[in-house]
């Protein structure tokens, strides 16, 4: 462009020139034809320089035109470009919030089905304990029934005691009992009778109670693989009891005690995806947010 001015300022300046010297008075010696070629020539060359300038023009906004163009052609890509960024982050985001939360429900789905494997083994374990102890309890009149013709059927000896039921204690009152022992720091005391609960009603819902107070106990002495012991009989025996997210957030903890950070934060976070509306689970979030850990794993 700087080239193309140049020249029609060149081409203008000669034109100029040539009409100063045609308008100039001529020599006395020049002739009328000389003159007339003369303007003849700068007419051309006005001429030329019009059309130069139509050229010139005509072309500079063609480029004009290019130049905007390609403009609105980048701006459109740039905003294209982000666009599509933009979705792919979302995208990410959903992806990454779906795998976070399959994850979560298989897990959740293995420690169901464990649960459940749990559960039958301790039902076929007393579904066999009481049959045993119906046949135990059939072989004296079984006895008794075969004694020889001429005898008398054997019956209870002089040392025979009251019926066993006579020594079971009451549920509601040894385990009240306990607690009362418990709250008074009188552990030992305590964990015999939860102990005596968990014998005597070991189907009852304040049997997993007592079974998570035999956890607290150990907890409190320190001895935390007792402790997991115990909170892992609630999981396992006693999954719907309103003590099993209690004891699932203990044993997270007890496991970090025992310096198994890894065993400690997978169970925190299985807590928080089977209990999360629990204070428990609220609880748990805070110890991993403590710790720098994401609540979710990816």
């Amino acid at each position: 462009m700087q080239i193309a001015g140049t020249l029609r300022n060149r081409l203008l300046a000669a034109a100029l020139f040539a009409v100063v010297l045609a308008s100039s008075p001529a020599p006395a010696h020049a002739t009328s034809k000389e003159i007339i070629e003369l303007q003849t020539q700068v007419q051309q060359l006005l001429d030329m320089v019009q059309r130069m300038q139509s050229t010139l023009d005509t072309r500079f906004g063609v480029l004009q035109n290019l130049a905007q163009q390609t403009a609105d052609n980048a701006t459109q890509m740039t905003a294209a470009v982000n666009a599509l960024q933009q979705k792919i982050n979302v995208q990410n985001e959903a992806t990454n919030g779906k795998l976070d939360i399959t994850s979560g429900q298989v897990q959740s789905l293995n420690d169901s089905v464990d649960e459940l494997k749990s559960r039958i083994a301790k039902l076929d374990k007393t579904i066999q304990d009481m049959q045993a102890q119906l046949q135990n309890t059939q072989t004296p009149s079984s006895a008794s029934q075969t004694a020889a013709p001429g005898q008398a059927p054997a019956g209870p000896g002089p040392m025979a005691g009251p019926p066993a039921a006579s020594q079971i204690p009451p549920l509601k009152e040894t385990f009240q009992a306990g607690v009362r022992d418990y709250n008074a720091a009188r552990y030992d005391v305590a964990a015999g009778e939860f102990q005596d609960v968990i014998h005597y009603y070991p189907l009852d819902d304040l049997a997993g109670t007592a079974q998570f107070y035999l956890g607290e106990i150990a907890y409190r002495h320190q001895n935390y693989s007792d402790a997991i012991n115990a909170y892992n009989a609630v999981l396992e025996g006693f999954s719907g009891s309103s003590k099993a997210p209690a004891a699932q957030l203990r044993k997270g903890l007890a496991l970090l005690q025992m310096n198994k950070r890894e065993a400690g934060i997978h169970e925190l976070r299985s807590l928080i995806q089977r209990h999360p509306q629990t204070p428990e689970a609220s609880q748990a979030r805070s110890k991993l947010n403590g710790m720098g850990v994401r609540a979710v794993a990816r």
